[in-house]
């Protein structure tokens, strides 16, 4: 199993609303990078939900219930999504501030490339991040 990150701005689409949908298309990459990760991507994967732009905070978890296919909201072949289900939210939000400040992150990808909106995870950030989510 592989760990992933994906960043979402609340008001567009927030944990709240993907707990509510219970599973969503994960849609709208228009960048290579991300778009290889969403093709990384396996069913069963953990990603983290983070809040980007307001809240700068990871606050669930979600799993990859079906691997990359055709973006449905554009005809150019370039692009895929996955699908994504709400899996569990954290006891408590790990915000951004916190994951700069541990230097066990200081190599995250969320730390290094900040505008990537899907990243992966080692399973030792994973570790860190769910510690951080008990303190």
């Amino acid at each position: 199993m592989a760990y992933w990150l994906v960043k979402s701005e609340p008001f567009k689409y927030s944990w709240d609303q993907l707990v509510k949908d219970k599973r969503t298309l994960w849609d709208g990459v228009r960048n290579y990078a991300a778009r290889n990760n969403l093709k990384a991507m396996k069913k069963g994967d953990e990603v983290l939900f983070y809040h980007s732009n307001e809240g700068l905070e990871i606050v669930g978890i979600a799993k990859v219930v079906r691997e990359h296919y055709p973006d449905p909201t554009t005809d150019d072949d370039a692009w895929v999504v996955v699908d994504l289900a709400a899996f569990k939210k954290l006891p408590r939000p790990v915000s951004l501030s916190r994951i700069k400040s541990d230097k066990r992150l200081e190599n995250m990808a969320l730390v290094r490339l900040g505008r990537l909106s899907v990243q992966p995870v080692t399973e030792k950030e994973w570790q860190v991040i769910m510690e951080m989510s008990r303190e």
